[in-house]
């Protein structure tokens, strides 16, 4: 699989991950499937930051999700 492509689902499922937790923290329960998403996330983004040669440079993240997301689209 493409480096940018898991790199774009971390942080998507990362962004989805933070109402999940929210949700449970404010209803007082255990956030069981926010905790999955939320590690999964990590997991992946960090599986494309040591698997791409060179790394990412913090402002190429936008272009990158730009890429992803149009090539997706087409």
């Amino acid at each position: 699989m493409d480096t940018d492509l898991v790199l774009t689902l971390g942080i998507i499922l990362l962004v989805l991950s933070v109402p999940s937790l929210l949700a449970a923290w404010v209803e007082g329960r255990v956030p069981r499937f926010g905790a999955i998403m939320f590690l999964t996330s990590l997991a992946m983004i960090i599986s494309a930051l040591a698997t791409r040669p060179g790394g990412y440079a913090f402002g190429e993240i936008p272009d990158i999700m730009i890429a992803v997301i149009s090539r997706m689209a087409n």
